[in-house]
């Protein structure tokens, strides 16, 4: 090939490159932090509407419950929507992360554990979302057992339901994250330990005290998905292979 057909626009030598580098999908640390920052507006907003009343415990009397719930119906709604739109962003984070470690050579299954994981983790998180704004609604909040029944699923759903799921995502990254080198170690098995956390939620469902599990592992998971995404590499270098 002359020197002119390397330089001719016609015969572009980079552009296949930088297509296969744009294939990569979105950051992944900004899909963490566009996730987290709409899950925390919708605590913090929905909190703020109520006038600072805290969201009623599912364990606690029907009766406060239902009247938390007509009373501050637009908290609710509000809640619900934004809990809906943050599961989109994680989704994405999920199927990104997934795709970047293959693309890294990981073969082993924690990258279609982090996949399952992180869609699982949505999907709860969007019902949650659904199930929520469908309390805000006034002909739900004349029924007081419908509510009760709804408030239930809407834990459920986005408390053991998500949580969990979440430790899965976690897992998926951390164990080829620490096995192939692709993560600092002291990071990675940081996720090892909130994932271990993470699963332990699952006795929420039998226990009402193991609920105290739920934010302890949601909240350092979203930062330790906000650290992975921004540090996980997009290609595998010397060293590490």
């Amino acid at each position: 090939m002359s020197a002119e057909s390397r330089t001719d626009p016609r015969h572009p030598t980079v552009a296949p490159r930088e297509r296969r580098e744009a294939q990569g999908g979105p950051p992944p640390g900004v899909l963490a932090v566009v996730f987290t920052a709409l899950f925390l507006a919708g605590l913090v907003l929905s909190t703020v509407l109520a006038g600072g009343d805290p969201f009623p415990s599912p364990f606690g009397e029907t009766g406060e419950i239902v009247a938390y719930f007509r009373a501050h119906s637009d908290a609710v709604q509000v809640s619900g929507a934004l809990q809906f739109a943050a599961a989109i962003p994680l989704a994405v984070y999920a199927a990104t992360v997934s795709a970047r470690l293959h693309k890294l050579g990981v073969r082993a299954p924690g990258a279609t554990i982090a996949l399952a994981g992180g869609l699982l983790a949505a999907g709860f998180l969007a019902c949650c979302g659904l199930v929520s704004w469908t309390l805000s609604r006034t002909e739900v909040l004349e029924l007081a057992p419908l509510v009760r029944a709804l408030q239930y699923l809407a834990f459920a759903t986005g408390g053991p339901g998500h949580v969990v799921t979440l430790g899965l995502l976690v897992a998926g990254i951390a164990v080829p994250g620490l096995l192939a080198g692709l993560l600092p170690r002291a990071l990675a098995v940081t996720g090892l330990v909130l994932a271990t956390i993470a699963e332990l939620a699952t006795l929420t469902l039998l226990f009402d005290g193991a609920a105290l599990l739920l934010p302890l592992a949601r909240f350092t998971c979203l930062g330790w998905l906000i650290a992975a995404g921004f540090l996980l590499p997009r290609r595998r270098t010397r060293k590490e292979l």
